[in-house]
């Protein structure tokens, strides 16, 4: 598989879009009026404990306050009977820690069962109070009418390593399967941070695959100096009273070169000079192997024109996409899930119904796994597949759409289909979907997808004006305004129930038309 980067930059925003055989597969916008949170390191101030919910609300200084759940907190320390001394001189470790200069607790270890202590057995108000400072990272973006949510267990990515402080966990990326391999990363960084006397956890990302020690090497350089300036700042604001901003995740473009490009990625292509100039020095430094492909396109058409990416951004933003074949799934976004109902259409080329059926719905596992990359859709999402008889077909699927989700960069899990023929399936979400980012909420509709008809807005004028004669007895005259739609309505159609209601009233009804008004919008002015 070719994949290509292209990297767009106006003064408005930046947009990453990544290419897989020429195919959009993901997007990711950056406006610089609202810049992301995910990956930023502040020191918040709790607002207010939760008890009921285990859960604190804390300002970091944004238009929302944050939410932060016990169980996203790190472990609390606690006394553990005193251990022998040899037991004391194996875990010494743990208990001297650059964290210290922090007051940040390392995780706590019993000595005699090693059993970890786990944070969700502390509740959060022995843990925390109002007005408490605390270092927290934001796991999640704000999305929609929710804060942003936060973790204390503090992480800094690099191009293949994440450091964590506040844990002693080595782990390598599911996405490396070789167990020789998996055994050499671990052995390597188990040896390099006693080498360098690097207190806390690592973790080795998919691209630490195949990395010579001594690139790793260098990685954890990087994140110990970054670790020890973040602990200075810390320290250095501490005496203010304001939430303050202590690190600042990377710009989308340099993120998108730390943590998109790979071995099969061919070209960057970046369409401006300042910023190709920055991820060439980036590059250089911190993937080197990317460098040569790095291309700043100058042509005077727009570089996502050339490649038809505007065209499949706005074809994301629809409910309906097309299969090749003539089915069609439709997309349907709600605040509590996403649901994705998948039809034959056009679609009548299988040997029997049976068949048919099953072609139409391999060939969605393969479009709904690009939409949910290419959209950004997270949380609860329902698939319904049309309904399938045989029992190997129904595995046949479901193998599918499981091996096209191993591309997805998101985690997912997924459930059998169920005998109403659904997949239910969880997808993380860190950030807004594409729609939430680039749309808002219709203001004819409010969101609801649909508004009354004429009709239906015609009887309602006729029971207000009912309503308001019972009511006043004084007017001699209604005028009612309304969208022209209507109006026309009660000219025409409705002429008769209008002159019926004038004899029964004995009052006249004259209409007025506002323009500026949605169909469902009307006033009676009484004369």
């Amino acid at each position: 598989m070719s994949e290509e980067l292209l990297i767009n930059i106006s003064p408005m925003e930046s947009r990453v879009a990544i290419l897989d055989n020429g195919i959009l597969g993901e997007i990711y916008i950056e406006r610089h009026h609202k810049l992301g949170l995910v990956g930023n390191i502040y020191l918040g101030t709790v607002v207010r404990v939760l008890p009921g919910m285990q859960a604190a609300f804390v300002d970091i200084g944004q238009s929302r306050t944050a939410f932060l759940h016990v169980n996203d907190m790190q472990r609390e320390p606690r006394p553990v009977k005193k251990a022998p001394d040899t037991a004391k001189n194996q875990t010494n470790g743990a208990t001297e820690s650059i964290t210290d200069d922090l007051d940040v607790p390392p995780p706590i270890v019993n000595t005699q069962s090693t059993e970890v202590i786990p944070a969700s057995k502390t509740l959060i108000q022995h843990r925390l109070h109002e007005s408490q400072r605390i270092l927290v990272q934001v796991t999640k973006d704000q999305l929609g009418s929710k804060g942003a949510r936060l973790t204390t267990n503090i992480s800094l990515p690099s191009r293949y390593l994440v450091y964590l402080p506040s844990s002693e966990h080595i782990g390598i990326s599911q996405r490396i399967d070789g167990e020789e391999e998996r055994n050499r990363l671990k052995t390597e960084l188990t040896s390099l941070m006693q080498t360098v006397n690097l207190k806390g956890g690592l973790i080795a990302r998919t691209a630490a695959e195949r990395v010579p020690v001594d690139k790793l090497e260098e990685d954890i350089y990087y994140l110990l100096q970054l670790w020890r300036t973040i602990c200075a700042r810390r320290q250095e604001i501490n005496h203010h009273q304001s939430s303050e901003l202590i690190y600042q995740e990377l710009a989308l473009p340099l993120r998108s070169i730390r943590d998109l490009v790979h071995a099969d990625t061919e070209k960057v292509i970046i369409d401006n000079a300042q910023i190709y100039e920055q991820v060439r020095y980036f590059a250089k430094e911190f993937v080197p192997f990317v460098y040569d492909r790095i291309v700043h396109y100058t042509a005077e058409q727009s570089l996502f024109d050339v490649h038809r990416v505007e065209d499949d951004l706005k074809d994301a933003l629809k409910r309906r996409v097309d299969l090749k074949s003539g089915g069609y799934l439709i997309i349907d976004q709600t605040e509590a899930m996403t649901t994705i109902d998948v039809n034959t259409g056009s679609f009548v080329g299988g040997r029997s119904l049976e068949d048919t059926v099953y072609k139409t719905n391999l060939e969605a596992t393969h479009a709904i796994a690009r939409q949910l990359r290419l959209r950004n859709l997270g949380g609860i999402i329902i698939l319904d597949f049309i309904d399938m008889l045989e029992q190997q077909h129904k595995d046949d699927v479901l193998e599918s759409l499981q091996s096209q989700l191993t591309q997805d960069y998101a985690k997912t899990k997924i459930t059998q289909v169920s005998e109403l023929g659904l997949v239910e399936m969880t997808r993380k979400r860190t950030r807004e979907s594409l729609g939430q980012q680039l749309c808002e909420p219709c203001s004819t509709c409010q969101g609801r997808g649909f508004v009354k008809t004429a009709e239906t807005v015609c009887f309602e004028i006729f029971r207000e004006i009912m309503r308001c004669a019972r009511t006043y007895n004084s007017p001699k005259k209604f005028t009612v305004v309304a969208h022209a739609a209507v109006i026309d309505l009660l000219l025409t159609s409705e002429s008769d129930t209008v002159a019926d209601l004038e004899y029964l009233l004995g009052r006249v009804i004259t209409f007025d038309v506002e323009n500026l008004y949605t169909q469902e919008q009307y006033d009676i002015v009484l004369d």
